[in-house]
Order: structure tokens, then sequence, then C-alpha cells
């Protein structure tokens, strides 16, 4: 409980924090613009979807999510940078271990507001696919709920990169190496999207992941593994920080 409370207390002091940066601004713009995306395509090249059998959410699902997930993934690097920099521009990080509260409970409560954060733009996205859908193509049963469950996916897959890029941005005190850093692992990481599932699960290529790719199974399994990377980020942090005190 103790430490829930503190995570929550943290979270608070964070979106303080962030009313002064362009973190909102950037998570809005950012969601917008992968949000345009299904609706240029749809309105340049409508005959070729149309034309195509199955659910209309599988079709704009697999000609525009490789490069709305990639917009998605640039979103996290920014906003972990953003979060991160606001601690090492002012020394801030020094004085809140000085707090007494445990260190771990700032990267979990910047892990949540980044994941929280997510929904914005995946909410956008999620109209403008919906909108597509119910413009384009005849009524479909039971598309509401593939939808949901879609996204909902997407959003769960999102997590491991949170967690990767806060704990790399801990790391860098120069948001702009930390920001180099980010951009240049995602497009190497961007290869390996064709790969099996455990390459799938890997952070930074995971997002771009989509439910109906796999068996119940499947997808059963590569939630499990991200949820186990989340964790895997969560302890090595912890003991990073441990180490960073005792070489203070």
């Amino acid at each position: 409980m103790m430490t829930t409370a503190n995570t929550l207390t943290l979270s608070t002091l964070e979106t303080r924090k962030l009313k002064r940066t362009g973190y909102v601004p950037a998570f809005l713009g950012g969601g917008l613009l992968a949000a345009m995306v299904p609706v240029l395509n749809m309105a340049v090249r409508r005959e070729i979807y149309v034309s195509q059998s199955g659910s209309p959410f599988h079709i704009l699902m697999d000609a525009n999510w490789q490069l709305m997930a990639q917009l998605n993934i640039f979103l996290l690097v920014c906003g972990a940078c953003i979060l991160y920099h606001t601690e090492y521009a002012d020394n801030g990080i020094q004085r809140a271990e000085t707090l007494p509260m445990k260190a771990s409970g700032l990267f979990l409560g910047k892990l949540c507001i980044l994941f929280c954060s997510c929904l914005l733009p995946l909410c956008l996205e999620t109209f403008s696919l919906l909108a597509c859908c119910t413009r384009y193509f005849p009524k479909t049963p039971g598309l509401g709920a593939v939808m949901l469950k879609g996204m909902a996916f997407e959003l769960a897959l999102l997590l491991p990169t949170a967690a990767a890029m806060l704990f790399l941005s801990s790391l860098c005190r120069n948001m702009w190496m930390c920001l180099g850093t980010g951009v240049i692992l995602v497009f190497l990481t961007s290869m390996l999207r064709s790969g099996n599932l455990v390459l799938a699960a890997v952070p930074f290529a995971a997002p771009y992941r989509m439910l109906h790719q796999f068996t119940a199974g499947q997808a059963g399994r590569l939630l499990l593994l991200s949820m186990g990377e989340v964790a895997l980020f969560c302890i090595i942090e912890w003991i990073y920080t441990k180490l960073r005190r005792c070489f203070q």
C-alpha cells in the first residue's frame, strides 16, 4: 500500500512539472498526425482497399498500421526524454532521492504517466479508423468489439517500449544523446518485425504487431513476454538506482 501511495504521489508531482513542457502538445500533435494516415490513404487509394474481402478494420490496419505504429514509438521516445529531462535539467533527480520515498517510485510514476499518455494518440487513431470503416465499408457486425480488442492489444505492446525508453532516459543526462539513441533503436528494431514470436516481443519492435496476425495462444504468449520485459526493466532500473546512490 505504501509503495502504491508513493507512486501515485510521484505521478502527481510529475504531472505538475510537465505543465511547463511541451509534453501534452507533443502527444496531441503526434496523435493527430497518426490519425490522419488512414484518412489520407483512403482518400487517395480508396478503390484498392474497398475491393478487398475481410474485416474492414483488418484491411485498414494492414494498410496503415506500420506508419502509425512508428509515429507512436517516436512519441514514446520524445515523451521519455522530456520526462527525465525535467529531472536532470535542474538537478531534480538528486532532490527526489532525498525524499522519504523509494527511488524506484520515480521510475514507476513516470512509466505510469507515459503509458497513460499513449491513450490520447490511440483514442484519436481508433476514432479515425472507425470513421474510415463506417464511411467507406458496408456495415460489419461486431466491428466495435474487434476494434477495441485490437487497439487494446496495441496499447499493451507499447508498454515494454515505454519501459525500455524510460530506462535509457534515466541513464542519459543529455536529452539529445538519449533522443538520438532512441531514434537509432527505432530504425534498427523495425527490421525485426518479420521475425518469430520472440523477436516480435523485442521493445521498439512489438508495437508493429497486430492482433489478427496471431492465434489466441500466440497473442497471449506475446502479451506475457511483454509484461515480463516491463518487470525486467523495472528491476534493472531499481538495481541501477541503488548503484548510483552508492557511487554518488
